[in-house]
C-alpha cells in the first residue's frame, strides 16, 4: 500500500506524519472495506481488553498471588504502554509501512494475550500486559487513520460508526463478557477470547493491505526530543492518575516526584513540538475550530464514558453485593442497544444536521446520569435499566458524528496527528475521569458520613429505640450477653449509616458526570458544519 508523502513545509511546520493507505479509487471496494473492518476489529479488541480485565481483576490477583494494591498494576501497565504508543503510531507506520506495522502489532497483541493467561506471578503479568498494551495501542489510532484516509468522504460516517463500536460499545460490553467468562470458565478465558476475532482481523488485514517498502532512514530524522519527552511525560502522568488515589495523592513522595516529571516533560514536549520544523504531532491542528472544540468534547466524553463504566460496577459490588457476572448483565444494557443503533447512525447523519445528533447524544448521556442522582438502598438492576438504555442511545449518537465533524478538513498529511490526538485525548480524559471520581467518591462518602453520624445522637429517643430493638433482635437470635448484643446493635447502625453515605456519594458522582456532559454539549455548539456532511441545512 502506498504511503503518504512527507510534506516538508517549514512555514506551516507540518510534521513527518502517518503513513496512510492509497486513495480509495485505487482499491477495490472489497479490499477497502476489508482494511476498514479488519482494523476496527483490532481497535475493538484493544479497548475491550481494558474493561474485560478490570471486571476480573480480583480473580486474577488471587490466581497469581498478587495483593490488592499491587494487583492494580495489571491494568496500569497496559494503560501506560497504550497511551505512550498511540502518538507514536503515525510516525512508526511511515517508518515500517502500514502493512508491516499493523500486522506485526496485531500478531503480537494476540500472542501476548495468550501469554497473559499463563503468567505465574505478578511480575510476569505486568510485563506481558505492558507488551500487550503497547501492541494494542497501535491498533486504535491506525484504525482511525485508515478510516479518515482510505474511505471517500461520503463513506466515512459508515467507517466512523464501525469505529464507534470500539470506542463506546467495547467499554460497555467488556464487564459483561469478562464477568461471564470468569464465572463460568475461569479468568484465563478473558485472554483466550481474543483469538478467534484476532485471527479474523489478521486475515483481513493480510489480504487487504498492500506491501510497501520500509523507510528506516526516517528513524535518524525522527523528532527524538519530542518522542522522549512525550513518552516520559505520558507514562508518568498515566501512573499518577492510576495510582494517585491509592497512594493518597500528594501525601506520597512517589506521586509528587512523578507529577514533577510529568509536568516538566510534557511542558518540554509542547515547546519542542511548536518550535521544530517536523514535529511528531502537529499541535497546530488544535487551533482549528472544529478540531479544537471536538477535542474538548472528546475529552469530556472520555471522562463520562470511562467514568461511568468505572462507577457502576463499584456501586453494584459495594452496595448491592453483585458478583462479576451479575454486574456484567446489568451493564449489558449500556452495550446491546448500541450494537443495534450504531449501524443506523450514518443514515441519521445524512438526514439531520450532525451537530444536532451530537447535541442530542450528549443530552441523553447527561440525562442518564442525572436519573441516578436520587439513589436508595433498593436502587439495583431494575432501577438502572432505563438509565443504562438511555446512556447507550446517547453514546451511540455522539461518537461517529463528533469524529466526523472534528476531523473534517484534515489533510492527508495531518491524518496521523489528528488520529493520535483525538484518540489519545479521549483515553487521557478517561484516565483523568476515573482518578478524579475515585477521590471524589471517597471525599463525598466522608462528607455524608460525618453529617449522618452527627445527626444520630444517643440522647434522641428514636436512636435509643432503634438500639433497643436491634439489641432485642440479636438476643433472640443467639446472643446471650446483653452488652454484646447492644454493641452489635450500635455496629449495625453505624454500618447502615456508612452504606447510606456511600449511596449518597454515588449519587453525587453521577451528578458530576452529567454536568461534565453538559459542558461537552456546550462545546459542540461551537462546531461548524462540514460541507461534505449533507444532512440538514448547511450554514
Amino acid at each position: 500500500m502506498a504511503t503518504l508523502q512527507i510534506v516538508a513545509n517549514n512555514s506551516s511546520r507540518r510534521p513527518v506524519d502517518a503513513a496512510a493507505p492509497e486513495p480509495a479509487a485505487a482499491m477495490s471496494a472489497f479490499r477497502m472495506w476489508s482494511a476498514v473492518v479488519g482494523s476496527t476489529l483490532g481497535a475493538f479488541m484493544a479497548v475491550l481488553n481494558i474493561q474485560i480485565v478490570n471486571a476480573s481483576l480480583a480473580d486474577i490477583q488471587g490466581a497469581i498471588g498478587a495483593g490488592e494494591d499491587d494487583g492494580g498494576w495489571i491494568s496500569t501497565s497496559y494503560l501506560i504502554a497504550e497511551i505512550v504508543v498511540i502518538p507514536l503510531s503515525g510516525w512508526l507506520a511511515q517508518v515500517f509501512s502500514v502493512r508491516k506495522y499493523l500486522l506485526t502489532n496485531a500478531i503480537l497483541f494476540l500472542l501476548f494475550s495468550v501469554a497473559c493467561a499463563f503468567a505465574a506471578n505478578l511480575q510476569q503479568m505486568i510485563v506481558l500486559r505492558a507488551v500487550q498494551g503497547f501492541a494494542g495501542g497501535v491498533l486504535i489510532p491506525m484504525a482511525f487513520t485508515i478510516i479518515i484516509t482510505l474511505l471517500p468522504k461520503p463513506k466515512q460516517p459508515i467507517g466512523l460508526a464501525l469505529f464507534a463500536l470500539s470506542a463506546t460499545f467495547a467499554p460497555a460490553i467488556g464487564p459483561t463478557i469478562g464477568g461471564y467468562l470468569t464465572e463460568n470458565y475461569g479468568w484465563e478465558f478473558i485472554f483466550y477470547v481474543n483469538l478467534v476475532p484476532g485471527l479474523l482481523m489478521v486475515g483481513m488485514l493480510w489480504a487487504s493491505l498492500d506491501r510497501a517498502p520500509m523507510k528506516l532512514g526516517l528513524l535518524a530524522k525522527g523528532d527524538w526530543p519530542g518522542i522522549i519527552t512525550m513518552a516520559i511525560g505520558l507514562a508518568a502522568l498515566q501512573t499518577v492518575l492510576e495510582e494517585g488515589n491509592k497512594e493518597d495523592w500528594f501525601g506520597s513522595d512517589f506521586i509528587i516526584r512523578l507529577s514533577i516529571i510529568a509536568v516538566v516533560s510534557l511542558t518540554l514536549f509542547l515547546i519542542i513540538e511548536l518550535k521544530t520544523a517536523h514535529p511528531l504531532l502537529n499541535l497546530r491542528l488544535l487551533a482549528r475550530r472544529n478540531f479544537g472544540f471536538g477535542i474538548v468534547a472528546n475529552v469530556l466524553l472520555g471522562i463520562a464514558l470511562y467514568g461511568s463504566a468505572f462507577v457502576l460496577p463499584i456501586y453494584l459490588s459495594r452496595i448491592q453485593g453483585y458478583n462479576s457476572e451479575q454486574i456484567g448483565m446489568v451493564l449489558a444494557w449500556t452495550g446491546i442497544p448500541q450494537l443495534l443503533l450504531i449501524p443506523l447512525v450514518p443514515r441519521l447523519m445524512k438526514r439531520f444536521d450532525v451537530r444536532l445528533l451530537i447535541a442530542v447524544g450528549f443530552a441523553l448521556f447527561a440525562a442518564s446520569n442525572f436519573m441516578n442522582v436520587y439513589m436508595t438502598a433498593d436502587y439495583a438492576s431494575d432501577q438502572l435499566f432505563w438509565p443504562n438504555v438511555i446512556r447507550a442511545v446517547g453514546q451511540a449518537l455522539v461518537f461517529a458524528p463528533l469524529s466526523a465533524v472534528a476531523t473534517a478538513g484534515i489533510e492527508q498529511e495531518n491524518a496521523g496527528s489528528a488520529s493520535a490526538l483525538f484518540n489519545m485525548m479521549r483515553n487521557l480524559g478517561g484516565a483523568v475521569g476515573i482518578a478524579s471520581l475515585q477521590t471524589f467518591l471517597t471525599k463525598r462518602e466522608q462528607f455524608h458520613s460525618n453529617i449522618l453520624t452527627n445527626s444520630v445522637s444517643v440522647f434522641e429517643e428514636a436512636t435509643r429505640d432503634r438500639v433497643a430493638k436491634l439489641t432485642a433482635y440479636f438476643m433472640s437470635h443467639g446472643v446471650s450477653d446483653q452488652a454484646v448484643a447492644t454493641h452489635k446493635a450500635v455496629v449495625a447502625i453505624a454500618f447502615k449509616l456508612r452504606k447510606q453515605a456511600n449511596i449518597m456519594a454515588f449519587s453525587d458522582t453521577f451528578f458530576v458526570l452529567g454536568a461534565a456532559l453538559l459542558v461537552a454539549l456546550l462545546a459542540t455548539l461551537r462546531l461548524k458544519k462540514p460541507g461534505h456532511l449533507s444532512g440538514g441545512d448547511a450554514h
